[in-house]
């Protein structure tokens, strides 16, 4: 077998595993990159090696290690560019100087600390030839490191990343980086030295490429910027040429002494911060790095792995001390310095947390040092167990110390402050898709809200979170969409009466129905009020994210079927007493109430055989206590027919809207999952809105003095 066919098998295999163990990772809510990085070790002799030795040297022979290695660093080549690319300034900005701070004393103790512990672990598991500056140095900066990709992942997941906490997180995790990256730089030109004094040349030589970088290499970008705004679009040449530019950027840090990584990185970092390009350039780069060449990188290092390695009681105490030092040093130095300027404990603790995690960041920095020969395969395994632990232990260790409600209340106030003197407002949460096609479904929730200022609308957009793990875990593409929705619903919302009324929300989600559910919870809103889709399922309207949302909202649901002519003077409620028509029969109620001119039809259908519908015990009461001049526009007309839905349907041809609850005895509950499940939705003849009561209390008409109760 040619080593070619064998590289390639190795390619899939190594994709393959890291896919089915990175999506069970996110199963438990830990990041992807944790879990491809555990398959890459189980590929290697900490695992496959261990069990089937015979296979592991068949899959992956010795002569086929240096292809892969060759391959990982064009990997991590293109992805410290991306790093660099979507390092945005708005994270320097702000809380800059707190972030310095806590950045800072975040990477002094833990370095001061690794600096100590090299006293210990130098004699024992150095590699030979290097000096115990060198080593120290080296040591010092592997626990200095926060990940910025994975902790904006983190962030992002908890919907954190806007909070104060959030932000604060992220600007102190982007100074770090900078910072770390440059003792990074340092250490390594000692290391390749051997001394101090001797490595200031390579030092001063950076110092100076960094220099140009920022000067005349922004300044020919800046023309590469400006052949990218004529054409409107990232054209080949130009990606030619930004790609030629990674490489050679590369090229020189590493002739200088430092490594390839930094060049990369510095070339994202001065790329122009035209949105367009930024974007463009992420887009095209992202997948196949983050996808094929980053599996290869984390297999690599797998390889390279050996937990075998620590077979003593004696040297598992040391990997102990190495993740003690690794942990405490980070966490203290965070929250002492968080403390002192002025977060409270909670924050400062969760801060501390984050700060702790290290994940691809630290695995690139000890391939860095394993690769110069700086530490040893013992010590890098070690250091391997360490970057692991403290990035699975963030998620669960950041929920024991900001619990769910915290979070809530951080999310919350970082929206719109709703918050009314006179008692609680009427809040509707209004998912929408498009804003353009969903007018209609924006034009209900006012007429529900009313005019007066006790009632807001919430639309709420969440565009579905992929598994990139780059900065921020945010696609620069996904960022840009929903700037674009953002600008797309203020246009909209201008054309709208009563917009002042209208607060939007527009975030990511990794699971768009469970987040819209959560964020009705935490914004305690009245009524969810969606529009409906087909699922592709027997075409259902109530399937797919409706229906999850309809299963999990612990609020009432109303989904709202639009047709033309888009009017709401005439409203027909079918009633068969359920709680779901009571809910139906509140909305239309609360239509009446602000509309002047409208006129409500309550039609009760019975069988010729058997009683006629009555109203609810609560549903009369409230109709009895409404105003004269209200109770004139409702008419409660019974009809009796051995086809009830048949009768409705015919009604439906003098009605503007129908509001009918979620029953089969209109054909449409969820349950069902057959044609009927969609009958009314798909033969009425009007506008259609479609009720689901969770709650016992009505609260849809606050202005009237009954309030009653709704059994469940």
């Amino acid at each position: 077998m040619s080593v070619v066919v064998q590289v390639l098998i190795q390619i899939l295999l190594v994709i393959a595993l890291s896919r089915l163990v990175g999506s069970a990772f996110r199963l438990i809510k830990q990041p992807l990159v944790i879990g491809e990085i555990v398959a890459g070790i189980m590929l290697g002799p900490s695992l496959l090696g261990l069990v089937a030795p015979e296979l592991a040297s068949t899959l992956f022979p010795a002569a086929t290690i240096p292809y892969l290695g060759v391959l990982s660093q064009i990997g991590l080549i293109f992805f410290m560019f991306l790093i660099g690319l979507e390092l945005d300034p708005k994270y320097l900005r702000g809380q800059l100087q707190r972030a310095v701070l806590v950045s800072h004393t975040s990477i002094l103790l833990p370095f001061i600390l690794g600096s100590a512990l090299a006293l210990l672990l130098y004699p024992q598991l150095s590699s030979q030839g290097v000096s115990f500056t060198a080593f120290a140095l080296f040591l010092g900066s592997a626990m200095s490191i926060t990940a910025f990709p994975v902790l904006g992942r983190i962030l992002t997941e908890n919907n954190l990343q806007k909070t104060r906490l959030g932000t604060l997180a992220l600007t102190c995790a982007a100074v770090d980086d900078v910072t770390a990256w440059c003792l990074l730089a340092v250490a390594i030109a000692v290391t390749r030295t051997n001394s101090f004094v001797s490595a200031l040349p390579t030092i001063g030589l950076a110092l100076l490429y960094i220099g140009f970088m920022f000067t005349g290499g922004r300044w020919l970008l800046d023309r590469l910027a400006d052949r990218y705004r004529l054409s409107g679009r990232l054209n080949q040449a130009t990606l030619a040429l930004t790609y030629m530019g990674v490489v050679v950027s590369a090229l020189v840090t590493e002739q200088i002494g430092i490594h390839l990584i930094f060049g990369a990185f510095l070339m994202g970092a001065v790329m122009p911060r035209e949105s367009g390009l930024i974007r463009d350039l992420a887009q095209k780069t992202e997948d196949f790095v983050l996808t094929f060449l980053l599996p290869i990188f984390f297999a690599y290092s797998g390889l390279r792995t050996q937990i075998g390695l620590i077979d003593r009681p004696y040297l598992w105490f040391l990997c102990g001390l190495v993740l003690l030092v690794a942990i405490a040093g980070k966490f203290i130095g965070t929250f002492v310095a968080a403390r002192y300027s002025g977060l409270p404990n909670r924050d400062a603790a969760a801060l501390g947390w984050l700060m702790n995690t290290r994940g691809l960041t630290e695995l690139i920095v000890l391939n860095i040092g394993l690769s110069l020969g700086v530490i040893s395969p013992l010590l890098f395994t070690m250091l391997v167990i360490m970057a692991l632990v403290t990035t699975f232990m963030t998620s669960p260790l950041l929920e024991a110390t900001y619990a769910k409600r915290q979070m809530r209340q951080d999310i919350a106030e970082s929206e719109p402050d709703l918050a009314e003197a006179e008692g609680e407002p009427y809040r509707l949460l209004v998912p929408i898709a498009n804003p353009e096609t969903q007018t209609g479904l924006l034009s209900l929730a006012l007429a529900l809200a009313g005019t007066g200022r006790s009632a807001y609308v919430q639309p709420l957009h969440l565009l579905q979170l992929e598994e990139d793990y780059t900065v921020e875990s945010t696609p620069l593409e996904a960022t840009q969409q929903l700037r674009d929705f953002q600008r797309q619903l203020r246009q909209q919302i201008q054309q709208l009466p009563g917009r002042q009324q209208i607060h939007p929300i527009v975030r990511l989600a990794t699971d768009v129905g469970r987040e819209a559910v959560r964020i009705a919870e935490f914004s305690q809103a009245n009524l969810i009020l969606m529009g409906w889709h087909r699922s592709g399922f027997h075409d259902n309207r109530l399937g797919g994210r409706v229906g999850q949302i309809l299963s999990q909202a612990r609020t009432d649901v109303a989904i709202f079927i639009d047709r033309p002519p888009e009017r709401l003077q005439r409203l027909l409620v079918p009633y068969a007493t359920s709680r779901h028509d009571d809910l139906a029969l509140e909305l239309a109620l609360r239509l009446l109430l602000h509309g002047g001119d409208r006129q409500l039809t309550v039609l009760r259908v019975g069988r010729p055989d058997g009683a006629s519908v009555e109203l609810s015990n609560e549903m009369q009461a409230l109709l009895e206590s409404l105003p004269p001049s209200l109770l004139e526009r409702v008419r409660t007309p019974v009809v009796f027919s051995d086809d009830p839905l048949g009768t409705i349907l015919a009604a439906t041809a003098d009605a503007d809207l129908t509001i009918a609850g979620a029953s089969r005895h209109w054909g449409i509950e969820r349950q069902t999952l057959g044609y009927y499940t969609d009958a009314l939705s798909t033969d009425c003849r009007s506008s259609l809105l479609i009720t689901r009561r969770y709650t016992r209390t009505a609260q849809h008409l606050p202005l009237f003095s009954s309030r009653a109760e709704v059994h469940v």
